[in-house]
């Protein structure tokens, strides 16, 4: 039986850096917010998202009948219809809404893992969907998290962590690389509350606390809210 490798970019920077470069998954992480609130607004029924690195290239969108949602610095910008929240997508139906979603981080990692064989979403919100297909569906992964501004962040690590120490459990995957042991070991000592460790110590938690963000950051850190996998293909999220 073939066992298939685990890397981590802590960074967007660092993914270039990356060994596994042939034949690959990543997961983008952005826990706060934007893989959860992507994940959140499958689950409130949206057809698909784009994500786009810069916000010039929202506006050709609004002509296509997409939704806008943009956000910069934890705050939505300009005349966009949404910006960052997961429980504002949750509070609003979108069943059969185009979104097109630009953001701080998230949306650039989600493009720039987009090179892989197959590029998903992960958060806490669908974490064990998430695993069950990468453990059914194995093959190397590298695990890509957003941070802040190309900045190592907590929330991120936490999740990765958490996510490689199921699918090292499991005998099916396996890692020789530290960020990933660091990212277990971080995990393992929150002792399974991401949310208690991440107020104690995630700077991006209290600059989202000083946004009012505070249901964001409860519904961030709840497992399996939004049982859904997207999935990135020719630059389009789609949850088929």
């Amino acid at each position: 039986m073939s066992v298939s490798q685990i890397e981590l970019s802590l960074t967007p920077a660092l993914y270039e850096w990356r060994t596994l470069k042939q034949g690959h998954t990543t997961v983008a992480v952005d826990v706060l917010r934007a893989t959860t609130a992507i994940c959140a607004a499958f689950q409130a029924g949206a057809e698909c998202i784009v994500p786009l690195d810069n916000l010039e290239a929202l506006e050709p969108f609004r002509a296509q009948g997409y939704l806008r949602a943009a956000e910069r610095g934890g705050r939505k910008i300009g005349d966009a219809e949404y910006g960052n929240s997961p429980t504002e997508y949750m509070s609003t139906d979108l069943h059969g809404k185009r979104i097109a979603y630009s953001t701080t981080n998230g949306t650039v990692s989600i493009l720039r893992g987009g090179d892989a064989d197959r590029t998903l979403v992960g958060c806490f919100a669908n974490i064990d969907v998430l695993t069950e297909r990468l453990l059914t569906q194995p093959q190397d992964l590298v695990i890509l998290c957003s941070g802040w501004k190309n900045d190592f962040s907590i929330e991120d690590t936490l999740f990765a962590g958490a996510i490689c120490r199921r699918l090292l459990d499991s005998g099916l995957y396996t890692s020789h690389h530290d960020a990933v042991a660091m990212a277990v070991a971080l995990w393992d000592a929150c002792q399974g509350d991401p949310y208690t460790y991440s107020l104690r110590h995630a700077s991006h938690v209290q600059r989202l606390l000083g946004f009012g963000a505070e249901a964001d950051i409860v519904f961030a850190f709840e497992c399996n809210t939004c049982p859904v996998v997207p999935q990135l293909n020719n630059g389009v999220l789609t949850c088929k």
